[in-house]
C-alpha cells in the first residue's frame, strides 16, 4: 500500500472534468476504453454538438486518438463517424473485444480517469442530472496508475490477450488470427488493424 494522489468524482463533475477539462485540451494522445459507445453531445463553442465533432478537431490538431469498445457503437455514432473522412482515413482509431468492460481516458499518456463512466451521453455526457446515469470514478496523475491503464490497454489493442482467450468462438472481429503468427493478413475489404474503418452493421 501506498498514498494515492486522486479526485474521486460523480455525477456531472466527471462530464466537467474528463471531458471539458482535459480530453478536450488533448496536445499529443487520447485513449478511451468503455463498454458501451454513443453519440453523446458535449458543450463546444457555446453550443452541444457530438463528441466526434470534438474528436475530429483533435484529429485536425495531430492529436492520436484511440477508442477500445466492447460492443458495435450505436447507428447514430456510426453514421456520424462515417460522416467525417478525417475520422475514417484514420483520425480515430478503433479496436473492438468482447472482454472489455474497463471505463478510462487516458490523455497525454499524464493523466487518467478511472471509472464506471461509458463514452456516452448518461456516462460521460452532458445528460442533465435528473437523467443521467448514477456513475464514480477517480482522475489522478499518479505514474503507476497511468502505467497499469496503459499496460492493460496496449494489451488488449496490441492482441496479447487474443490468443489464450476462450471467447475468440463469439468476438466479432478477433485483433489476432487464430495461428500463432501475427496480425491477420489484409484483403479486399478486410478490416485495417490499428486503423479507423467503416463500422460494421
Amino acid at each position: 500500500m501506498r498514498p494515492l494522489q486522486a479526485e474521486l468524482l460523480q455525477g456531472r463533475a466527471l462530464y466537467r472534468e474528463v471531458v471539458l477539462g482535459k480530453l478536450a485540451h488533448a496536445r499529443e494522445s487520447v485513449w478511451v476504453a468503455t463498454a458501451n459507445v454513443k453519440a453523446m453531445f458535449v458543450e463546444q463553442g457555446g453550443k452541444f454538438a457530438p463528441v466526434l465533432e470534438l474528436f475530429d478537431r483533435l484529429a485536425a490538431r495531430g492529436v492520436a486518438l484511440r477508442l477500445l469498445h466492447a460492443e458495435l457503437p450505436s447507428r447514430p455514432f456510426r453514421e456520424a463517424f462515417d460522416a467525417r473522412a478525417r475520422l475514417v482515413r484514420g483520425g480515430l482509431e478503433l479496436k473492438v473485444c468482447p472482454r472489455v468492460h474497463f471505463k478510462a481516458v487516458v490523455v497525454d499518456g499524464a493523466w487518467a480517469y478511472v471509472g464506471s463512466a461509458n463514452l456516452t451521453g448518461a456516462g460521460l455526457g452532458a445528460k442533465g442530472e435528473d437523467v443521467r446515469n448514477f456513475e464514480l470514478g477517480f482522475v489522478t496523475e499518479d505514474f503507476d496508475v497511468i502505467d497499469r491503464v496503459t499496460a492493460l490497454y496496449a494489451a488488449v489493442w496490441d492482441g496479447a490477450e487474443c490468443q489464450g482467450c476462450r471467447l475468440r468462438a463469439v468476438c466479432p472481429d478477433p485483433i489476432l488470427s487464430s495461428g500463432p503468427g501475427p496480425a491477420k493478413k489484409q484483403g479486399p475489404g478486410a478490416i485495417r488493424l490499428g486503423q479507423s474503418r467503416r463500422l460494421r452493421r
